[in-house]
Formats: C-alpha cells, sequence, structure tokens
C-alpha cells in the first residue's frame, strides 16, 4: 500500500512539469472528437439498435406499460450517452498509453531513475498488441457483467473492478518496455500484481470525478510508470545483492 501512495505521490509531482502539462488534454479531447463524430454519424443506427436490444427484455415492456412509455425514446437517449461517457474514457487512455507513454517514460526516467539502465524488452508491436487486449477484455467484462449493474452493490463495485484491470493491463507493459528487459518484464508484473491492481483501482475512481477524469489518463500513467520503475529498480538491488 505504501508504494502505491509513494507511487500516486511521485506522479502528482511529475504531472506539474511544462512537458506533462502538454500532454493532459489532447488526449482527452482527441478521444472526445472521435466518439462526437461518431455518434453525429451513426446516432440513428445506434438508438434503433440499443431500442431493439430493450424491446426484448422485460425492462422495455415495463416503460412501455408504465407512465414512462411517454418518455421511453428519452431513456433510450440517456443510456446510450452513458454508453458513450466510458467509451470516450478508455480511448482516452488508449490513445495516451500508445502515443504519450514515451514521452513520459523518458521524463520519469531522466529526472527520478538516471541510473536505471536501458534494457529495452518491450517492442512497438508489443505495445499494440497488450493495448488491444487490454481494451478488448474490459469491453468483454463491461458486457457480460452489465446485466449486474442493476443491483446497486454491483453498480458500485464492477465498474472500479473493471478499470482497476484495464489500467494495470494498459499501463504496466509501456511503463517498463524501455528500461526491463523481457524476462524482467514478468517478473516484475508477478511480484507487483498485487500493487498493480490496487493502483489501477484508486486511478479508476478519477473517471468518475468531473473535470478531474479529463486530467486523468496523464496521471494515471505517472503513476504506472513511479511504481513499475521502482520496482525494477528494487528487483535489480535484490539480484545483484544476493
Amino acid at each position: 500500500m505504501q508504494s502505491v501512495i509513494v507511487a500516486l505521490r511521485a506522479a502528482f509531482r511529475s504531472f506539474f512539469h511544462p512537458r506533462m502539462l502538454a500532454l493532459v488534454l489532447w488526449p482527452m479531447l482527441l478521444a472526445t472528437a472521435l466518439w462526437l463524430g461518431a455518434a453525429f454519424i451513426f446516432w440513428g443506427s445506434w438508438m434503433a439498435g440499443l431500442t431493439g436490444l430493450l424491446e426484448q427484455t422485460s425492462l422495455e415492456q415495463w416503460i412501455a406499460q408504465g407512465v414512462l412509455a411517454v418518455v421511453a425514446h428519452y431513456l433510450v437517449a440517456t443510456l446510450l450517452v452513458l454508453l458513450l461517457l466510458p467509451a470516450i474514457f478508455v480511448t482516452a487512455l488508449l490513445i495516451t498509453a500508445i502515443f504519450a507513454m514515451p514521452v513520459m517514460v523518458g521524463h520519469v526516467a531522466e529526472k527520478d531513475y538516471p541510473q536505471l539502465v536501458r534494457k529495452q524488452g518491450g517492442t512497438v508491436a508489443g505495445n499494440v498488441s497488450n493495448a488491444l487486449v487490454a481494451v478488448a477484455v474490459y469491453c468483454l467484462g463491461w458486457i457480460v457483467t452489465l446485466p449486474l449493474w442493476l443491483f446497486s452493490p454491483f453498480a458500485l463495485v464492477l465498474p472500479i473492478l473493471l478499470m482497476a484491470y484495464l489500467n494495470q493491463r494498459l499501463f504496466r507493459y509501456d511503463a517498463l518496455a524501455e528500461h526491463a528487459s523481457r524476462e524482467e518484464i514478468g517478473l516484475v508484473v508477478e511480484r507487483a500484481s498485487g500493487k498493480l491492481y490496487l493502483l489501477g483501482a484508486l486511478a479508476g475512481l478519477l473517471q468518475f470525478v468531473p473535470l478531474l477524469n479529463f486530467i486523468a489518463p496523464v496521471y494515471v500513467a505517472l503513476a504506472f510508470i513511479h511504481l513499475c520503475l521502482e520496482e525494477l529498480k528494487q528487483l535489480r538491488a535484490q539480484a545483484a545483492g544476493s
């Protein structure tokens, strides 16, 4: 727990460097623009598809027979907007992981880990494939567990658990790819698995805070860089001392 808190504090310090501030808004703005553009083109199709899905459930029958029948169309539109919000946030995380991480890793390593030897165990192909797998598993888990969100306890827990998985899977590889060997990447992920998930869950809470979710992708990435590089540093120190 302490190492996670240390990583969050270190990320806060790194965040206010001009090079990092320059990265803050554009992932979220680009993700928002992409999804708003898609919504402008496909909104009618999305509405029809979502309405068709709801018509096959008892929920739609209840709405149609109740006092909400007159606003059923607006409820479907509201549900679609609620589906777009996590899609925008996840897309911003993906953009950050693929395009901004090299700059952030270089900055953090230069300032805080200048003695850490670069073994370049990761690749660009590994970066992209890891990011796609992370998003695919997240989306599948989101769809599969969606019916459980109707029960309030699950509605509070499941989004955080899914974001914990997404954050740690999305950023751990990129944070280590430049400095760790392929073997070291596996060792760090194995020994720090609990810390990575805990950091992912804490960072995922930012998604639900208005305005803060705009800066969350870069801050979350910085926290994972600090945690992973510190774990790599300790791993090598232990190996050298044994």
